[in-house]
């Protein structure tokens, strides 16, 4: 019978082997790799969206071209959990792979916003097969005492898309065209295409092909259908959440049928007592939920706010964004350091206060005349609060559930990831496309988004010490 990598005997027992140690070498490259891409490509779009939102006349529906990704994203979770559980996640980051470079062909070459969203869309569904499938990797591929350090990677694994996006993808929209910001990831994802090809034996470890019974099977096909019902229901609320102003009653309905969509799936895709901030796994789902929602609600906007009202070029803008990166950073290298090894939940909470900080300061530099630069420690303290809770929610997601269900967790944890980043947006969004004065300032506007942003921050400082479960058990997952 085979053993868990935890299990298995091996000279020098004392000594741990890392990432790169010779048994898991090329999977953490093809990981690392992977992440590098998509964290790339989020950072050179934010840079370059400003000048394309503008190009195609849809400064109105700025969000919209983040949010509409996330939304696929949100079906691309609930698919790669599912599909990673019961044939392995090498299958799902093939697929996620192909989609992802699918759409960002489609939207470089778009002729217009709305041509540009169907590309966002298709990309968005292979990053939410991808990022799954990655987080199932680390769980089946690494041994226990590996996986905090493997997550630090990835979190790090944004340094130097956030050092050199920004300033490549301002590069790139002023001296050739904003087009190519998104064509310009398309070598690198051939060349981890060729690398998970390669190592297809280590990425499916064990529990690959497995056989699933009718029950099973059936709980399944719910689940699929779930969330494609939360991904429709996403979509109408931002949809309708953007064109409500003036007062329109097919988008209020839009609108309010959404929300009760998402109200109503969410707490069927996540562990049982989520919204109710049970203790153990649920506080951890909602724990990633707020994170989220703040964290992408508040950055999307800076660049916007910093191009338009202080007029900065959108290499500077940029700029702003790297620094928080660095932030993020160092927050994850500390929790992934021996000394956190048992005080996740602590870092959670502590992630909640330096994201409600972070995000106020944004707020009240945008309400002042303080130069732009103190938005940058803002953005640092944001950074630094996600890098801290968002990677110890990876490390308390696998230590809470059994190895057999880590692709449901890892699902449910992404879907709260990508959710909460889509009502963030779409909250914000919402208020800037209500408010927005096409000829005059909209200060006002991000001031008013930011403050409501830090008081949802905040909730996290109590979500987080919940996420320690009183008996140590895994938590049931499911509603």
């Amino acid at each position: 019978m085979t053993t868990r990598n935890e299990d298995r005997p091996r000279a020098g027992r004392d000594r741990v082997p890392g990432p790169l140690s010779a048994e898991y070498r090329l999977v953490t490259i093809a990981v690392i790799a992977l992440i590098t891409i998509i964290a790339f490509e989020a950072m050179a779009v934010s840079t370059a969206m400003p000048v394309v939102a503008q190009e195609l006349h849809a400064v109105k529906s700025y969000g919209l071209a983040f949010s509409i990704m996330l939304t696929a994203e949100l079906l691309g979770t609930v698919l790669s959990g599912l599909w990673s559980d019961r044939r392995g996640p090498f299958q799902v980051l093939v697929v996620g792979q192909v989609l992802f470079a699918l759409g960002c062909v489609v939207a470089g070459l778009a002729g217009s916003f709305g041509v540009l969203l169907v590309g966002r869309a298709v990309a968005g569904l292979g990053g939410g097969l991808n990022i799954v499938a990655l987080y199932v990797v680390a769980g089946r591929v690494y041994p226990a005492s590996v996986r905090p350090r493997v997550f630090s990677w990835t979190s790090a694994a944004w340094v130097l898309p956030s050092l050199i996006g920004p300033p490549i993808a301002g590069w790139l929209t002023t001296t050739f065209s904003w087009r190519w910001v998104f064509l310009v990831v398309l070598a690198p994802i051939a060349a981890t295409f060729v690398i998970v090809l390669q190592r297809r034996e280590s990425i499916d470890g064990e529990l690959g092909g497995e056989a699933v019974g009718p029950a099973r099977a059936t709980g399944e096909r719910r689940l699929v259908w779930l969330g494609l019902t939360i991904a429709v229901a996403a979509g109408l609320l931002q949809i309708g959440a953007e064109r409500l102003v003036p007062i329109n009653p097919a988008m209020l309905g839009a609108t309010v049928l959404g929300l009760a969509g998402v109200l109503l799936v969410y707490p069927r895709l996540v562990p049982a007592g989520t919204l109710r901030m049970r203790r153990g796994l649920p506080s951890t789902m909602l724990s990633r939920l707020l994170l989220s929602a703040t964290f992408n609600g508040a950055v999307t906007f800076v660049p916007l706010m910093l191009v338009a009202e202080r007029h900065l070029s959108p290499t500077l803008a940029g700029a702003v964004l790297t620094v928080g990166a660095l932030g993020w950073s160092f927050g994850s290298w500390v929790q992934g350091s021996a000394a956190f090894a048992d005080r996740k939940p602590q870092l959670v909470s502590i992630g909640g206060v330096f994201l409600a900080s972070g995000v106020a300061l944004l707020a009240i530099v945008a309400a002042t005349s303080l130069h732009w630069l103190v938005l940058a420690v803002g953005s640092v303290l944001t950074g630094l609060a996600m890098g801290l809770a968002t990677s110890s929610t990876s490390v308390l997601t696998l230590a809470l559930s059994p190895a057999e269900e880590h692709g449901r967790a890892s699902s449910s944890l992404n879907l709260s990831d990508v959710l909460g980043a889509v009502l963030g947006i779409s909250l914000s969004g919402a208020v800037f496309a209500a408010l927005h004065d096409p000829h005059g300032s909209d200060v006002g506007v991000f001031v008013l988004m930011w403050a409501v942003l830090a008081v949802i921050a905040s909730v996290v400082i109590a979500s987080g010490r919940r996420t320690r479960s009183l008996d140590r058990r895994p938590d049931a997952a499911g509603a």
